[in-house]
């Protein structure tokens, strides 16, 4: 017998060549034979060999299988449904449910079979049933056509979509009983050809049919049934190797020795088993050809996911059948689909094929053509997407022989630093096992192999441009790296070598090693996630929180010996030395009173605290001394009043050096040294301040003494300024919170309360100083005490009523003139701003306003000031978004809850303050045509879509606005024939219109007429502004109402219609009706119902629709909800589709089809990866949720603006 076990196993070539009526055209010649092989040495059956097409029906010597009709029709029900309750409820064991029904199959196979499609049919969402007569009478191509007809589309909802714990079991389910009931008839029923062939022709037309449920439960019953026969193959192929080579091993025996018995049954064996190999061919070639082929490319995203799943266990289970370019090309091509969830399962399959070494070789051609698009997916839209590309690309480059390039390497390293945690983790994986790679190459000894990483993850961090973030790479190789990150030891004692020793670091080097070991200790000491890479922390379990105690014990015991030696050798550098004072804020501290040894350390750590405090001036060193000394002073420590004692010498020591010249000083006698030792004794006071209640040293008036100096003669050094404003508002910050938690008399309370006015009053004065630091000091503490003293603050203790001091009015137009000023100003480009240190500089510059501007917001918010005074900030909200849109859009919600109809007031003062200030000098036509005005009109129009959808909830706001604005606009009326002065405020008004309601707009005409002269006059705002309240249409846009009306160029005839409203004609200007282009507009419409198949290429006809339904078919769907009018819906299209409306023209929209495929060579036996012309393919997957260029995200402590961009852009 000489026959090869590889001849004749592979399946028919798997280009999806062709369209999907390629079936239509040609069902007698792919039923005439076998498809893609050469018919059997000898006669068989007719097997289902032109199963893919759902028009073929007729299995030879088999009836048709029936579809599913309604339970009244003709016949009764053959099956209860025990099938299908079974797998729905989960507690029947699937080995059982799958015996029981091959036993009832058996005694009566047509009945059994009948059974078998009822269940298919109730899994798809069907509540019909296959009666006996419609089995014998009617062809597959008619039930189906039928069942698409009578489907009930009302509900989308089938038990695969269904949500719940209880379908989620049932797909799983599903899944096990269709593999348990391919193994269980591995042995006979899987080759009578009847059983499986009819299943398979059933599922094989469902999968093409228009209705979703059909489609989708089909495709994934046909999918697993072809990855159960793939597993049956691989035994099949093993078995007949075997025997084959049991066959050769007998037959090559001598004569006299051999058995001839054997090696007939062997014989036998062998060609039984070939003969099931061919069955097995001929079923996952009709699946694959009638089913994958048309479903990879499915409208619906799952049934894709389905396809790109299995092909995935295919090329795994089966190598020699499925492992070629001509398959591997599907995952290549879906690499670029739309959806997310498609790409990230074609990347989940290529990670297990990856993973296994003996595929590499046979993935080289795949990798040289697909690595760039996997490179590009690292920076996808969807993150979990990312992640999965980032695994797939370490798997290359540790199992490929070429791997990845330096180059295409660091584009994956900067993702360490990304937001999302999934993404930066995978990332710092990679990163991991490209350093350790580099180590490998040096043949580092053991001990020394930790530091040479670490070496090695510094030189990383140095080069990369986010040095402020080395929270987030720590973060990131946490999981891979935690044993380098948590060797403390090894750290400490590179940080202390001396330079030239072994191991010796230069500066930069010791500065960035230091910061990524404090922000490891915070890491084990804290467990969460840093800022922006969760959305809340969580609750530890028991487990972590016993690790994370270890940790915690583990570094607390290292660093309580060797930190009073690392601050001694870097007390002069102030980075390190406040990176290195974090230290002790993550200690367990009760562990300096275990042990005598380590009180000794404890001094020694107060020393050097001590010696840092004298040795330097700089704001974050003084702080973190601070803290440091606060923290070691609590009660709750044992050691606490030894800290206490060395703290209060230590402060002792500062204030006499600052008394002792606070005489010279304020009267101006002072020299300049002694005005430096004042100034840095009372900043290092004021730090203490900041941590430590210090109200018993009485350093308020002192400091109160130095700004009435400072600001009455202007003499006085901002280095003195500076540190008493902040050393006074502690103090009373103290003193406030010493009062509320005691009983105080009202003697005390009236000193307090003349404490707090007397440094409003010098704040105030120094709000207009010419030093920026004083004045932005001045501003912040400022915002701090009227919040802390504010009438809101003190409503539940009516003993401290007395302590509220609310703002002046010369106080808060004070505050107003200081954001004009300071914060809304357009930053001066100068030379140096194109350097680093200029941006940084702008950076910095941007981030005291934005505190600034949060510090006044907060004032308004709590009632600090009234609703009004957020005018001055809301009128800049169009100019300065980019800067500060997110902290003005907050704003703005927080005060429509606080009070709405207030709100729309203030929106329409800040409009009327922009009014006012416009170029009236150049005349009313000249200021039409200004960037100011048309700024005011784009102010009002984003103002009027932060009202929302819900149009009835803000109906009472809005008509106080128009009625505000109506207002405003004819003050002044003089004579009747004279148009006032603000009566072009009424076409930036007409742009809050769109909003109002019916009723709404009824009673702001009568409203207008009574404010108005009578009879309207026909001036060009007024008539615009009328117009748009009688607009009867939703769909009227203000903005294209002014165009056509601004100009007083024609004249018209005003006639009233039967509901009251009234129409135009206009004699010189030719236009379009209102609303007529919307009337006028066609829309591809299917002729067919939604659920179209997607087997339907050709182009659809255009049919006319109402208005109504065109608005609801061009609504886009994720959007907030459906817009009450077409502004709101313009609002929302590309501006292409403005561009339309611009024109005044009738719309019509393309039909939005499935993209139309390409013949790929269908003549080819085997496409490979590199032919050029598949480049159409490829193109029908391009996706604009995948997009290469995205930036990285980095993680920020504010609120990003980009959602508002895009809600707004």
């Amino acid at each position: 017998m000489e026959s090869d076990a590889d001849s004749g196993d592979r399946l028919d070539s798997p280009s999806d060549s062709g369209s999907d009526f390629e079936s239509q055209l040609r069902p007698k010649k792919r039923r005439s034979g076998a498809v893609g092989r050469e018919a059997p040495p000898r006669k068989r059956p007719l097997r289902m060999t032109g199963a893919y097409s759902p028009h073929i029906s007729h299995l030879s010597n088999e009836k048709p299988v029936a579809g599913c009709l309604e339970q009244e029709q003709e016949g009764s029900p053959t099956t209860s449904g025990y099938l299908f309750e079974a797998l729905q409820s989960g507690r029947s064991a699937m080995v059982t449910v799958v015996d029981e029904w091959l036993e009832s199959y058996k005694q009566d196979r047509e009945p059994g079979l009948l059974e078998l499609i009822n269940f298919v049919v109730q899994c798809c969402g069907c509540k019909g049933v296959v009666t006996k007569e419609m089995f014998s009478s009617m062809e597959n191509v008619e039930i189906i056509s039928r069942l698409t007809k009578d489907f009930n589309e009302d509900c989308s909802i089938y038990p695969l979509t269904s949500t719940g714990p209880q379908w989620r079991r049932f797909r799983t389910c599903l899944c096990k009983f269709l593999q348990l009931l391919v193994q269980r008839c591995r042995n006979s029923l899987l080759y009578d050809e009847y059983l499986f062939s009819s299943l398979l022709a059933l599922l094989t037309g469902l999968s093409d049919s228009q209705v979703r449920a059909f489609r989708h439960t089909s495709t994934l019953m046909a999918i697993k049934l072809m990855t159960a026969l793939v597993e049956v193959a691989v035994d099949v192929s093993t078995l007949m190797e075997t025997t084959q080579r049991q066959y050769k091993a007998e037959r090559n025996k001598k004569v006299e020795f051999r058995a001839a018995e054997k090696l007939e049954e062997l014989h036998t064996s062998y060609t039984q088993l070939q003969d099931q190999q061919e069955e097995l061919q001929s079923m996952m070639n009709a699946v694959f050809k009638g089913v994958f082929v048309h479903r990879y490319r499915d409208l619906v995203p799952e049934i894709r996911a389905i396809c790109m799943e299995e092909i995935g266990m295919w090329l795994q289970k089966n190598p020699n059948l499925f492992f070629n370019d001509g398959y591997l090309k599907y995952l290549g091509w879906t690499l670029h689909d739309k959806q997310a969830v498609v790409r990230q399962q074609c990347l989940h399959s290529l990670e297990a094929l990856y993973m296994e070494k003996d595929f590499v070789g046979r993935l080289e051609l795949f990798t040289s053509r697909f690595k760039e698009r996997i490179l590009s997916m690292t920076q996808d839209k969807d993150s979990d997407v990312a992640v999965e590309a980032v695994r797939v690309l370490l798997l290359i480059r540790q199992n490929t022989e070429e791997g990845l390039s330096e180059g295409e390497c660091e584009r994956v390293y900067p993702l360490v630093f990304a937001s999302h945690r999934g993404l930066a983790r995978a990332a710092g994986t990679f990163l991991y096992h490209r350093l350790c790679s580099e180590l490998d190459k040096e043949n580092q000894e053991n001990e020394n192999h930790r530091a040479a990483f670490l070496l090695l993850l510094v030189s990383f961090f140095i080069e990369t441009e986010f040095h402020e973030h080395a929270v987030y790479l720590v973060d990131s190789l946490w999981d891979c790296a935690g044993m380098e990150l948590r060797d403390w030891e090894t750290m400490t004692s590179m940080l202390l070598h001396e330079k030239g020793q072994s191991w010796g670091l230069n500066d930069e080097e010791e500065g960035a090693l230091i910061e990524v070991m404090m922000c490891s200790v915070q890491q084990a000491a804290e467990g969460h996630p840093p800022v922006g890479r969760a959305p809340a922390k969580r609750v530890l379990k028991v487990k972590d929180q016993k690790a994370q105690a270890q940790q915690r014990s583990h570094f607390t015991n290292h660093f309580i010996l060797v930190l009073p030696q690392l601050l001694a050798k870097y007390s002069a550098d102030v980075k390190k030395v406040t990176s290195l004072l974090k230290a002790p804020l993550y200690f367990n501290l009760e562990t300096y009173s275990t042990n005598g040894r380590l009180e000794k350390c404890l001094d020694l750590l107060l020393v050097q605290l001590c010696g840092i405090v004298e040795k330097h001036q700089d704001d974050g060193v003084l702080r973190a001394c601070a803290l440091v000394a606060c923290t070691l002073c609590a009660e709750s420590y044992a050691f606490c009043a030894r800290v206490q004692l060395a703290v209060s010498q230590l402060l002792d020591g500062q204030e006499d050096q600052f008394s002792s010249g606070l005489a010279d000083v304020l009267q101006d006698s002072a020299d300049e040294d002694e005005v430096y030792s004042v100034a840095i004794a009372l900043k290092r006071i004021a730090a203490f301040s900041s941590t430590k209640d210090l109200t018993e040293r009485q350093m308020f008036q002192p400091c109160l003494q130095i700004l009435k100096c400072g600001v009455e003669s202007r003499g006085i050094h901002k280095m003195l300024m500076v540190p008493a404003l902040k050393c006074a508002t502690f103090h009373l910050l103290w003193e406030k919170a010493k009062i509320t938690s005691s009983s105080p008399n009202k003697a005390a309370l009236k000193q307090l309360r003349k404490k707090v006015y007397s440094l409003y009053a010098v704040c105030q004065s120094c709000l207009s100083v010419g030093e920026a630091e004083i004045r932005d000091q001045a501003f912040l503490l400022l915002c701090d005490l009227l919040l802390v003293y504010s009438s809101s603050l003190v409503q539940g203790n009516p003993a401290l009523q007395t302590l509220a001091c609310p703002p002046s009015v010369t106080l808060q137009a004070e505050m107003s003139s200081f954001l004009l000023d300071y914060v809304f100003t357009e930053p001066e480009d100068g030379p140096q701003d194109e350097d680093e240190e200029g941006e940084m500089a702008k950076i910095t510059v941007l981030q005291r306003c934005r505190n600034q501007l949060a510090g006044y917001c907060k004032l308004v918010i709590y009632g600090v000031l009234e609703l009004s005074a957020a005018s001055n900030v809301i009128r800049h909200y169009n100019k300065f978004y980019k800067d500060y849109g997110d902290i003005i859009k907050e704003t703005l919600r927080k005060s429509k809850i606080i009070g709405p109809v207030l709100s729309a007031k203030t929106l329409c003062l800040s409009l009327q303050q922009m009014y006012s200030q416009l170029p009236w000098e150049q005349g009313e036509e000249r200021v039409r045509a200004t960037q100011e005005f048309a700024e005011m009109r784009d102010l009002a129009r984003r103002l009027a879509m932060s009202f929302g959808i819900n149009l009835h909830h803000v109906r009472t706001s809005l008509v106080a606005l128009h009625k505000d604005g109506i207002q405003f606009a004819f003050q002044g009326l003089k004579e009747p024939n004279e148009a006032p002065h603000n009566l072009l405020f009424l076409e930036t008004l007409s742009e809050f219109s769109f909003k109002l309601l019916h009723q709404d707009r009824r009673q702001l005409l009568d409203f207008l007429k009574h404010v108005a002269p009578t009879p309207l006059p026909m001036w060009p705002s007024l008539v615009l502004y009328r117009r748009s309240l009688e607009m009867g249409n939703k769909g009227h846009t203000p903005t294209r109402a002014m165009e056509r009306t601004s100009a007083p160029r024609f004249t018209r005839a005003s006639t009233k219609t039967g509901d009251g409203t009234s129409t135009e004609k206009e004699d010189s200007v030719s236009r379009v009706k209102d609303g007529q282009w919307l009337d006028s507009s066609s829309i591809g419409s299917p002729a067919t119902p939604p659920l179209t198949s997607t087997a339907m290429r050709g182009a659809l006809t255009q049919t006319s629709i109402s208005k109504v339904e065109h608005a609801e078919l061009l609504a886009p769907s994720d959007e907030e909800g459906a817009s009450e009018s077409l502004k709101d819906f313009m609002e929302k299209q590309p501006s292409s589709r403005a561009n339309l409306q611009r024109q005044q023209r009738p719309i019509s929209l393309a039909p939005s089809t499935p993209s139309t495929h390409s013949d790929l060579n269908s003549q080819l036996n085997l496409l490979t990866l590199i032919e050029e012309d598949k480049e159409s393919e490829m193109d029908d997957f391009q996706s604009s949720d995948s997009n290469s260029d995205t930036p990285i995200t980095l993680p920020s402590t504010r609120h990003s603006t980009s959602l508002l961009e895009e809600l707004f852009s």
